[in-house]
């Protein structure tokens, strides 16, 4: 779940009643069999981006190494195998960091300058969650029974008494201007999943906990067409024994602190594979985190072992941007509206380019007025989990 589009806003401009109407009219058409597709199974077409941009680099553009014992930050060179991930064509043949492209972070800087200020969650890594790690702290389940996805979660604050809509947007931190738009302008409540191999991953992170967002990892994982879709040197894979695997997910869960679960990229050859996903399943809940599926449903081999393993798992209700459209986005949030009011609440997920983040912005604003409540992805999973 990397990234440009030049295509900017096109989304619909409804009254409250029109898209009271519209969520009502989604909802019939949705029904149960349309629940029962994309939330259990996964949409094979929406594993991720097809293609990975360039880096355009956080600060020294260095990635960033906390120490356990101190918190201290000291720079850690991306290794030449990280590195070659990064030297691939952009989908659109926009480059991170031409004059198009910062200009457009610039113009969204200053357009969201008088934003009512973020409630910040504190900087991680927090003392008592983390053991040392082969690239840095290791998440870890504290001594009193306390996880890393409860202490990194965004609290909800918000009325529960309202159906909760949860918005994930992937594919964050090789993409500078993408990102930072994204940690931005979109809502606090709206959750943010960082690529693993970003340079100055933690800095990042720190970036959008400051601005109040909760924060997921992203874990590569083996896509049925290798050749196509580069997922990079620690990519789980389907036939890798217990001990690799563990192994490449340790080096991804150690190159930062703050996330309170992990998410997958691509990965529709790995999640069809149970004896590869026990292990990985057993591991992720053994250092107290939660996974939200990214096109990998309930009924995967991965969920499956998930279950088996305790691992909290949920997985997103629609990709809403398959289609880099804003009428298509717009009808995508509608349809989540209807889920949320048939179901409690709902569960999206997208990817940072220019018009899904103008979109959610743009609907995200009377969301309250028609009767819903945004909410962070860990509520949502919460609520979820409690019911069953």
């Amino acid at each position: 779940m990397a990234l440009t589009s030049p295509a900017g806003k096109g989304g619909l401009t409804l009254s409250p009643l029109q898209h009271g109407l519209l969520g009502l009219a989604a909802l019939v058409a949705v029904g149960g069999a349309v629940i029962g597709g994309v939330s259990l199974f996964g949409d094979p077409r929406a594993a991720g981006p097809r293609s990975v941009l360039p880096l355009a680099q956080a600060g020294s553009g260095e990635a960033e190494r906390i120490s356990v014992s101190d918190a201290a930050v000291d720079p850690m060179a991306v290794t030449q195998e990280d590195a070659s991930f990064y030297d691939q064509v952009p989908a659109d043949g926009a480059e991170a960091g031409d004059p198009a492209t910062e200009g457009a972070a610039a113009d969204g800087a200053q357009k969201h300058a008088l934003r009512r200020p973020p409630s910040p969650l504190p900087k991680a890594p927090f003392s008592g969650y983390h053991q040392p790690g082969p690239m840095g702290p290791l998440p870890m389940v504290a001594t009193d029974g306390r996880t890393v996805a409860r202490a990194y979660a965004r609290p909800f604050t918000g009325d529960a008494a309202k159906p909760k809509i949860a918005i994930i947007v992937g594919g964050l931190g090789f993409n500078a201007g993408a990102t930072q738009a994204a940690i931005d302008e979109l809502p606090p409540e709206v959750t943010l999943s960082f690529v693993p191999y970003t340079s100055g991953l933690q800095t990042w992170i720190d970036r959008a906990r400051a601005r109040g967002h909760e924060v997921l990892l992203e874990l590569p994982m083996e896509p049925f067409d290798p050749e196509t879709d580069d997922t990079g040197p620690q990519t789980l894979m389907a036939n890798g024994s217990s001990r690799e695997n563990v192994g490449k997910l340790e080096n991804l869960l150690s190159r930062a602190a703050g996330y309170f679960g992990v998410t997958n990229y691509q990965g529709g050859r790995f999640a069809s594979s149970g004896q590869a996903s026990a292990p990985v399943a057993q591991a992720l809940k053994a250092r107290g985190l939660v996974f939200v599926g990214n096109a990998i449903g309930a009924r995967s081999a991965f969920g499956v072992e998930a279950g088996r393993a305790g691992l909290p798992f949920s997985s997103a209700d629609r990709i809403i941007d398959v289609q880099r459209d804003g009428n298509a986005i717009d009808e995508q949030l509608l349809n989540l509206e209807a889920l949320a009011l048939q179901n409690g609440s709902a569960l999206g997920s997208g990817f940072a380019f220019p018009v899904t983040i103008d979109q959610i912005e743009e609907w995200a604003e009377n969301l309250s007025m028609r009767g819903y409540v945004l909410a962070p992805a860990s509520s949502v999973m919460e609520s979820r989990n409690t019911r069953r």
